[in-house]
């Protein structure tokens, strides 16, 4: 029976056991004389010799099928290295039996059954132990199997499994996670030092290629994302990032310097990237476990040796600087004059579209609203704009080479599908958190009736800079803040309707009134001036009113946070390029600490100077401060509280409303004139009905006016009041800030936001405006 025995726990078939059943027994069939005991000391071998033949199966299964790399790499260690242990260790009974080992043989030649068994005792923990582990791999239930296991989180499992009271099995778990690190560092390894993804288990690594359509344009650069499932855990979110950039780096780099480049204008003026053995030897020397902090740190050592001989040159700071000042300049809406035209020359374009005649408000409003806006005219619009920009310009001013940037890269186009980039920022980008710090309240379609944006095309290599993410995020801030200033721009145009202010024309003069027809006809328009001048005060009180708030809003927002962020901003970035500069070495001067103390930088980011120099220089660092420096103004321009910008939104229709029924009222009053004192009839429309209406609609209109001003008024004070009671700072995150952002606050850049001024400054001055009558 003790042939049986061993070959059954070698995998084999054995009329020992019967495997036709799912409990482990001793088959009564072959061996009925069988007593008791015997049968349960077998039982535990029956155990162990179906562990062992499911474990083969299973494994060979996983090692053929499964799609990652990462768990194939485990399964082949289980069943080349475990399992063939276990089989060593039958081969080793099996000798000890044949040589009549006393361990074994007794007398007579007799082999205890117990000490059979108690041989093979402490493998029955460890093949069970193996069993979970491969069906965390792969369920052996066919129900089970859509939930296929990824690289990363079998090894989060089997550093959890490490965590344990019996030592066999600890030294078990180490060997496959060393297994399993080795081949997800084969996989890192030729991203940080290539720049190219993994040939094998692509999907399971966790940088991809993003699934947009810009990749698919010839000629464009291929476009990287971070997958936060597929991340292990002793990969923190500030090494992810890391990882990321400097892959992307190095493809870019790659993709220019490749023979399907384009032009040589396209090629980057960079010396080739060489694989320096030092980049090798930092990634040899992580063992494993692999720790956190020297995983951290050999990627840091990579991409500051990057940084310094490469990216230097591929991202110099002149050219980060131009761009942010573009995006400040003309999506932050630094220029006012941008701003104007833009709107001057949509709302001609509107006027130009609308086909059908003024009839009535309701056919006027919905004239507007169901015009078809196509490309041309969003294209049309900013083309026209453009020109005026370019004819403000005198001939003694110096070119404005911004301007010329400007027109080559910003684009103004139709939103075609509902963008995702502004209420939730697509893929792992890794400035998704900003866009679900944003509200899903919507300001794209004020320009035109239909959803429009504001954006920048980033060229290669900026795009190591500025992600898409970023790009929709600036468009977001620039409907924002646009909407705010086509509503000032429209009522203060209301002021340039002469006729509603004043007589106009203006009433007969001798020798016309002295005539007893002419002081009727003066006395009837006398009248009717007065009539209209009283019906008007009270349009007018809310017109002002309108314009107070929404221009102390928008001062707020464009002077206080704005432009106050964006001097704070660039002050630090050419702190550190002025400190890099007059410091030949790596050791930091005391020049360093004193402009961070100006710059109000913490303690901490003060500390050490000689990591944080370098890091300034760092595109990635700037990249980080940049992203952290966005942050803070969605948070300062209150983009991320819902109830204000839905209570903001609000006022700007109900003002567009009131607005257009004024122009309205107008127009219908010109042709009551027309009427009245040429005889101009116009016998398919009834002015006189129309005016009465219209002036309904208008008192309605300015009550709702009226409502939306004190809507957003009490939700600023709502605000005011909450972060006082939170006592949060403007550039910190909220309680549902996804991951992604703990990437940049976690980076260890020594940029801190600039807190601006709190909500009840701007209060104050709405008070002031309204205890002053405004």
């Amino acid at each position: 029976m003790l042939h049986e025995i061993l070959l059954s726990l070698s995998g084999q078939q054995s009329s020992l056991f019967n495997f036709q059943a799912e409990e482990d027994a001793v088959s009564e069939e072959s061996f009925p004389l069988l007593s008791p005991p015997e049968k349960a000391l077998l039982a535990s071998l029956a155990r162990l010799s179906r562990l062992h033949a499911g474990l083969r199966t299973h494994t060979a299964l996983i090692c053929s099928s499964h799609p990652s790399v990462i768990c194939r790499a485990v399964s082949t260690a289980i069943r080349s290295h475990h399992l063939g242990a276990f089989q060593k260790k039958i081969l080793e009974v099996e000798k000890a039996i044949l040589v009549e080992d006393s361990g074994y043989v007794g007398g007579y030649g007799i082999v205890p059954l117990a000490t059979v068994v108690g041989e093979f005792t402490p493998w029955t923990r460890r093949l069970e132990w193996l069993w979970e582990i491969g069906r965390f791999i792969q369920p052996a239930s066919k129900n089970d199997q859509n939930q296929i296991c990824t690289g990363a989180a079998l090894i989060d499992h089997l550093r959890g499994e490490s965590q344990t009271g019996y030592v066999d099995i600890e030294e078990i778990t180490l060997h496959l996670i060393g297994a399993a690190e080795t081949a997800w560092m084969r996989q890192l390894s030729t991203w940080l030092l290539y720049g190219n993804l993994p040939i094998l288990g692509k999907g399971d690594f966790f940088i991809q290629e993003a699934d947009t359509d810009e990749n698919e344009r010839p000629g464009s650069a291929t476009q990287f994302v971070t997958h936060p499932k597929l991340i292990p855990q002793f990969v923190s979110s500030r090494t992810a990032a890391s990882i990321l950039f400097i892959g992307k780096t190095l493809n870019l780099i790659r993709a220019k310097r490749g023979p399907t480049s384009g032009t040589s204008s396209d090629a980057l003026l960079t010396s080739p990237v060489t694989l320096h053995a030092e980049h090798i030897n930092h990634l040899a020397g992580l063992k494993s476990p692999i720790s956190v902090s020297k995983l951290s740190s050999a990627v840091d050592s990579i991409r500051t040796s990057l940084s310094q001989s490469t990216l230097s040159k591929l991202l110099p700071l002149p050219k980060i600087l131009e761009i942010l000042s573009l995006l400040h300049d003309f999506l932050l809406l630094r220029r006012g004059e941008f701003a104007a035209a833009l709107v001057s020359h949509a709302d001609a374009r509107l006027r130009e579209r609308q086909r059908r005649p003024e009839t009535t408000t309701r056919n006027m409003v919905s004239n507007i609203d169901g015009l078809a806006i196509k490309e041309g005219d969003v294209a049309t619009a900013l083309t026209n704009t453009w020109a005026e920009l370019y004819s403000l310009q005198n001939e003694e001013d110096l070119a404005d080479d911004e301007l010329d940037l400007a027109r080559e890269l910003v684009r103004l186009s139709l939103k075609t599908t509902p963008s995702t980039q502004g209420l939730g920022l697509s893929l792992a980008d890794t400035g998704t958190g900003l866009a679900a710090e944003t509200s899903g309240v919507s300001f794209d379609d004020l320009l035109f009736p239909t959803s429009t944006s504001l954006s920048v095309q980033v060229r290669p290599p900026l795009d190591l800079f500025l992600s898409a993410s970023d790009i929709s995020i600036y468009s977001k801030v620039h409907s924002y803040l646009l909407g705010i200033r086509r509503a000032q721009i429209r009522l203060g145009d209301l002021w340039k309707h002469t006729p509603l202010r004043r007589s106009h024309p203006s009433p007969w003069g001798p020798p016309r009134s002295n005539s007893r027809f002419g002081r009727s006809k003066l006395q009837m328009g006398r009248q009717r001036e007065n009539a209209r001048t009283s019906q008007m005060r009270a349009i007018w009180a809310t017109s002002s009113a309108s314009l107070f708030v929404l221009s102390e809003i928008g001062s707020f927002f464009q002077g206080e946070v704005i432009n106050g962020s964006w001097q704070h901003f660039r002050e630090w970035i050419e702190a550190g390029a002025s400190d890099t500069a007059s410091r030949p070495g790596s050791r930091p001067g005391t020049a360093t600490s004193s402009k961070a103390r100006a710059l109000g930088l913490g303690a901490n980011d003060q500390g050490d100077d000689s990591d944080a120099a370098p890091r300034r220089h760092d595109p990635e660092a700037l990249t980080a401060a940049h992203r952290r420096y966005l942050f803070s103004l969605v948070q300062s321009l209150y983009i991320n509280d819902a109830p204000f910008t839905k209570a903001l939104r609000g006022l700007l229709e109900k003002v567009d409303y009131f607005i257009a029924l004024v122009v309205r009222i107008e127009s219908i009053q010109r042709n009551v004139d027309l009427e009245n004192d040429e005889g101009v009839v116009d016998a398919l429309v009834d002015y006189a009905s129309e005016e009465r209406e219209v002036w309904q609609a208008l008192r309605a209109a300015r009550s709702d006016t009226e409502t939306g001003i004190n809507e957003v008024i009490a939700r600023l004070r709502d605000i005011d009041d909450n972060r006082t009671e939170e006592g949060r700072m403007m550039f910190e995150p909220t309680a549902n800030a996804t991951r992604s952002w703990a990437i940049w606050h976690a980076n260890g850049c020594s940029f801190v936001p600039r807190k601006a001024a709190g909500v009840d400054r701007l209060l104050m001055k709405l008070d002031f405006g309204t205890t002053t009558g405004n």
